[in-house]
């Protein structure tokens, strides 16, 4: 693929062809920045919740779930700060009439910058070969230097202009980098203005008597609220966390991005309650933790950095994204936030009742800290297709698709496949399929000829394929493909169980 565009554009195709993600309402023309993941996406989106959750429940004793309503009291979110904070700094461009927000368009253009280094990094490399010491040369190179300057003066301004909300400031450091409109490439440029991210509706169903709620914007709010059911109920001593997979809802400004961000969203997070001081710990413990939950599916380690944030949102006194390159470059997949006792003691404040937790060892009560980790179900669906898509060139010159999801996360884990659809090959594919779907997800295919379902199932992931031939009738025996490779080997009907357990849940 030859630029990061095409490269989108070829997932979204894919995903649409293969059933994994359909654009919602298609029939009517669709519904902007809305999207239905189809028969393989519900199958890969249901195996990153479970291997998200069983990370975070079933391996941590001190770590609980929870499923809390989307609609919540309207005071949740006037306690939280959601509804006189939860803005966006936007601004549109009077040629394009694209709506941006102000404080992206800055980091995209801190990203380019960014770039600039690690190509001259790549030059440093490419001319020093073995001698290259890139450490020192980060630290001694005038052109590094020089850029990495720019960064820190742009960043600096571009955080005191955002914590006072000085939003003529935020337009003036727009103008002031010449930034451009991506659409229409001018620098015609409205002032910038703030705009409340979440939605509203009316909860009852007489006219004149219902009152405003709001869709939540975030899963984290039902969980203070529940900090003392889930505390008492579960007999559960600090540290310990509870964790919840939901739906959240917030009106975006979306510039073409696919599922990376949509209005309508999941997020799989963790609060973690501590002990008041001993917040900072446990936040880089969890930036440790969560960074190798990422690396261990093997995406990539150079996917992945670490982003820490210039302004703190007004519940933090620590933030950090980690981020993953996706095609439209590094982003945001996961934050992890220290958000000091503000949440807990706003709601105490706000619903009148005490949410403070006695400590038997130091006999103490008070407001726990929290630390939280929050990462998008959607992004993180979007980080594993975008890292699986690969186009291969083969040694007979022809190409294939494949998606090398990683095993553990592929919707089908294996595919049964009689070589023909005569001589008792279906009636045997058929028994193995009936004797392993018990244990695993699969697929039967009798349809076109081997080497065209082979295809099929490289494009869709699955990580073996089973072939099913004459000698199967007399030796008990199959032909097991493996998706990356394409090695083949064969292997007796009563291993197969044993052979994909041990083969694809490591």
């Amino acid at each position: 693929m030859k630029n990061p565009e095409e490269s989108l554009k070829s997932i979204i195709s894919h995903s649409k062809e293969y059933g994994f993600i359909f654009p919602s309402s298609e029939i009517y023309d669709g519904l902007s920045a809305t999207y239905d993941y189809g028969p393989l996406g519900v199958e890969l989106k249901n195996n990153i919740k479970s291997y998200w959750w069983k990370s975070m429940t079933q391996l941590h004793e001190n770590i609980v779930g929870l499923d809390s309503a989307i609609f919540m009291h309207p005071k949740t979110w006037k306690a939280s700060g959601h509804i006189d904070a939860f803005n966006d700094p936007l601004i549109d461009n009077k040629d394009s009439k694209k709506r941006y927000r102000a404080d992206v368009l800055i980091e995209d253009y801190i990203e380019k910058i960014k770039q600039k280094i690690e190509k001259e990094v790549k030059k440093g490399k490419k001319r020093f070969a073995e001698k290259f010491d890139e450490d020192e040369f980060r630290a001694t190179n005038p052109n590094i230097l020089r850029n990495k300057t720019k960064i820190l003066d742009i960043e600096s301004k571009m955080k005191k202009s955002l914590e006072e909300n000085n939003l003529e400031d935020v337009k003036k450091l727009i103008e002031d980098l010449g930034i451009k409109c991506p659409v229409s490439g001018s620098k015609n440029w409205t002032d910038v203005r703030q705009f409340n991210l979440m939605f509203s509706t009316n909860l009852g169903s007489v006219s004149g008597e219902s009152s405003e709620i709001y869709l939540r914007p975030e899963t984290a709010q039902g969980i203070f609220v529940n900090f003392l059911n889930v505390q008492k109920s579960g007999r559960m001593k600090i540290p310990f966390g509870i964790a919840q997979i939901g739906k959240a809802f917030r009106n975006e400004i979306v510039a073409r991005q696919f599922i990376f961000r949509m209005r309508e969203f999941e997020q799989m997070e963790m609060q973690f309650f501590v002990r008041p001081g001993e917040e900072i710990k446990w936040y880089e413990y969890w930036k440790d933790a969560r960074i190798k939950w990422h690396k261990e599916l093997f995406l990539g380690e150079e996917r992945y950095r670490f982003h820490d944030h210039i302004k703190l949102a007004h519940y933090a006194n620590a933030a950090s994204d980690i981020e993953f390159k996706f095609p439209i470059g590094f982003k945001e997949l996961e934050g992890i936030h220290s958000r000091t006792d503000f949440d807990l003691k706003q709601h105490e404040e706000f619903s009148g009742r005490k949410l403070q937790y006695f400590d038997p060892e130091i006999g103490e009560s008070y407001v726990p800290y929290v630390v939280e980790t929050s990462i998008g179900l959607d992004r993180m669906f979007l980080a594993v297709l975008s890292a699986s898509y690969t186009q291969e060139k083969l040694e007979d010159s022809s190409e294939r698709v494949v998606l090398k999801i990683p095993k553990k996360l592929s919707p089908y884990k294996a595919a049964i496949l009689p070589l023909l659809k005569k001589d008792g090959l279906p009636e045997l594919a058929r028994k193995i399929m009936q004797d392993l779907t018990p244990y695993f997800m699969l697929q039967y295919d009798e349809k076109d000829s081997i080497g065209k379902r082979y295809r099929r199932q490289d494009a869709i992931g699955t990580p073996y394929s089973v072939t099913i031939d004459h000698d199967s009738l007399n030796d008990n025996s199959v032909t097991i493909r493996d998706r990356d490779s394409m090695n083949q080997h064969r292997i007796k009907i009563d291993e197969l169980k044993d052979f994909l357990d041990k083969n694809i849940f490591i």
